[in-house]
């Protein structure tokens, strides 16, 4: 088995980290630079942050609030939110950042998945999968846009395999029914998601417990968890779920 990476993310609002449930109910959690510090120091393997509000706000991803986090940091940073054109992906990865992630354009524009590809690289391009159950699909997620808020009517499951196809580098699968409960990553979607794909998936949405980060792995099938609200608000540590999945015989970077 490959080695498991963690990832805290940072959900940027008004220059600030904040944490919601389902995508809403959002409150302040941090100084987004003390934040990125923290994590490196206590042994995150990678770190993402998104502009949660970008989309929404029809703008472009905070471009200081990039440079500031990536200064202090020197893990990989996958930066996300208001990405549409390859410019914005330029401007993002000139500012710091090591990959973006797509959401929103990428359904829009499938073909800007394979411009970013071939220009920048497939490493470098990560797309975000956001989904909520619907059993009239055929996979039973239905793919949503803007930050959560807009169904497409799209099979979830089947736009991640055609992203791989389009040559994204990652898939970033999140449960909108899981985001920010901390009941643990929606396992029937996160394994969904690995099984039709051969790229790394993050499993995103829902971590609160030791178990749920194995779960995620296990069960998952993802090579990175990513995870908010549990490390934020110090309910527990990275070294701390690196440790715990090391006992239960998985391979982490200590």
């Amino acid at each position: 088995m490959s080695i498991v990476k963690i990832m805290p993310c940072l959900d940027m609002k008004n220059g600030r980290v904040v944490k919601g449930i389902h995508f809403v109910e959002l409150k302040d959690a941090g100084d987004p630079v003390e934040s990125a510090a923290y994590y490196q120091k206590e042994g995150a393997d990678e770190l993402a942050m998104l502009d949660i509000a970008a989309t929404l706000e029809d703008r472009k991803t905070r471009l200081e609030w990039v440079k500031n986090v990536s200064a202090v940091i020197d893990i990989p940073l996958t930066v996300g939110g208001g990405i549409s054109t390859l410019e914005d992906i330029e401007m993002v990865l000139e500012a710091g950042a090591d990959k973006i992630s797509m959401n929103s354009a990428a359904v829009k524009d499938p073909e800007l998945v394979r411009r970013a590809a071939e220009r920048f690289g497939a490493e470098k391009v990560t797309v975000a999968v956001d989904a909520r159950r619907n059993r009239e699909m055929p996979s039973g997620f239905e793919l949503v846009v803007s930050g959560g808020t807009n169904p497409v009517g799209q099979d979830a499951v089947a736009w991640a395999k055609q992203c791989q196809e389009l040559g994204a580098g990652a898939i970033l699968p999140t449960s909108m029914d899981g985001d920010g409960t901390q009941a643990g990553y929606d396992l029937e979607f996160t394994r969904a998601i690995s099984d039709a794909v051969d790229l790394p998936v993050i499993a995103s949405g829902g971590a609160g417990s030791l178990e749920h980060f194995y779960d995620g792995a296990v069960k998952g099938g993802a090579q990175i968890l990513l995870a908010a609200s549990v490390f934020h608000y110090r309910i527990l540590g990275i070294r701390q779920v690196k440790e715990y999945l090391r006992e239960k015989g998985l391979q982490v970077n200590l």
